[in-house]
């Protein structure tokens, strides 16, 4: 993992981070914005290598949603997925156009769609039956045909947690391949007097390294467009193959650069269309993670050393899964750093604990740190998804600001919480 230091002390977006808790206090999530735009970047140039100007990525907004991130996002070409009111809420706030937004869920309310559809979303990925005929009489009651992507389970099981497997039959997202059910749907969508189907839509996963599960997803995808146009004459022409892109949590971890994953997307889709004659499709991806993930960090003031001989060691800290619920959750990995003793060796193997009334509130179990004490700071590495996002008050406690680093400067995006804000909506 590359990074600076100065006087023995962590930077991250060219400002030590000692600086940074002393200015905006502990917890504190920190983003590197150069590193989103080259992450964006790097989407962007390898969609238009592989695709030209067919095909374009939206953010995940589940990885991490602020009104900033999607200005920062729209200068660099990306539109948006949404997956609640509140994020299509955020997104428009921002100046996102709402033509370049796709809002997925499989249990949309009414009055997400409405609100959907009132602010002329692009497209909607229908995940279910119910789901369509719901939009469908909800896009006449406002006079409008609305565009729509439908959700397919490829039956593609990536290598990843159970957890954050979608692909498969066993899923609750999305209309199954095996069963009939999927081309079932495209028919009734495009019966449907009220909706256009624009294309499919397919989520292999979460956190996948291996490129060839996204070339098998896009030749399950392209075989099944062909056979919707042999049953029903029509040829639709959008492909979204979801998001997934793997990033580095540990030095073992190995992600493949973006430029491969579309490689392997273009080379299975190319070869498929060539197959059964079918026109390439506009390609869309939504990567969340590897856009804002490895570009954030979590700083913690540490507290408490407690050794209890023969056991553990653990180094509370004044966050935990509050700030960050994923290891509480699914045990996910992470690797961190005393910021401020950067120059010593890791020679102590340690448990982080959280400050929360839990006793499975900890972010890390038997991981090499350097020996540390009260009041030294803690930074854990690639925070910058699915953390602000999956951030919770739980034990009354605040969340924590978010601060952009750009070339040696600060600037917070999301201030940090009150005790007032915690009870703003009690009577």
């Amino acid at each position: 993992m590359n990074y600076q230091t100065e006087h023995d002390c962590l930077c991250w977006g060219g400002v030590n981070t000692r600086k940074l808790a002393e200015e905006y206090g502990t917890p504190l999530y920190v983003m590197d914005e150069m590193m989103i735009r080259q992450a964006a970047a790097d989407h962007t140039e390898a969609i238009k290598n592989y695709f030209g100007g067919n095909g374009r990525a939206v953010f995940a907004s589940k990885a991490f949603c602020c009104k900033e991130i999607y200005r920062l996002l729209k200068e660099e070409e990306f539109g948006a997925d949404v997956v609640s009111g509140g994020e299509l809420y955020t997104a428009v706030a921002a100046g996102m156009d709402a033509a370049k937004l796709v809002f997925h869920g499989n249990n949309k309310t009414k009055e997400e769609l409405s609100m959907a559809i009132r602010y002329g979303v692009g497209l909607i990925v229908v995940d279910n039956f119910y789901e369509l005929e719901r939009l469908n009489r909800l896009a006449g009651e406002e006079g409008v045909t609305q565009q729509i992507l439908l959700r397919i389970k490829p039956g593609v099981e990536a290598h990843t947690h159970a957890f954050i497997q979608t692909g498969q039959i066993d899923s609750k997202f999305g209309l199954a391949l095996e069963t009939g059910e999927a081309m079932e749907a495209v028919k009734a969508a495009l019966a449907a007097s009220n909706l256009d189907l624009q294309g499919v839509h397919c989520h292999i996963g979460s956190q996948i390294f291996d490129t060839e599960p996204f070339g098998l997803a896009a030749k399950v995808m392209v075989e099944f467009m062909s056979d919707v146009r042999e049953e029903t004459g029509e040829t639709l022409p959008i492909l979204n193959l979801g998001g997934g892109f793997g990033i580095s949590y540990l030095p073992t971890d190995d992600p493949k650069p973006v430029a491969e994953y579309y490689a392997t997307i273009r080379k299975a889709m190319e070869e498929s269309c060539n197959e059964v004659a079918f026109p390439m499709p506009f390609l869309m991806t939504e990567p969340g993670r590897s856009i804002v993930g490895p570009a954030g960090i979590t700083l913690y003031t540490i507290g408490n050393v407690k050794e209890i001989p023969g056991v553990r060691t653990y180094v509370s800290v004044d966050g935990g899964m509050t700030d960050n619920p994923r290891y509480a959750l699914y045990q996910a990995d992470y690797t961190a750093t005393v910021a401020n003793r950067m120059k010593k060796a890791k020679t102590e193997k340690v448990t982080i604990a959280g400050k929360c009334c839990e006793s499975g509130d900890l972010l890390q179990e038997h991981m090499d740190l350097q020996p540390c004490t009260p009041g030294d700071l803690l930074a854990v590495f690639a925070t910058g998804a699915y953390n602000y996002s999956m951030s919770s008050n739980y034990n009354r406690i605040p969340r924590p600001a978010v601060v952009f680093c750009k070339e040696g400067k600060s600037r917070v995006v999301v201030e940090r919480e009150t005790y007032g804000d915690l009870m703003r909506n009690d009577y």
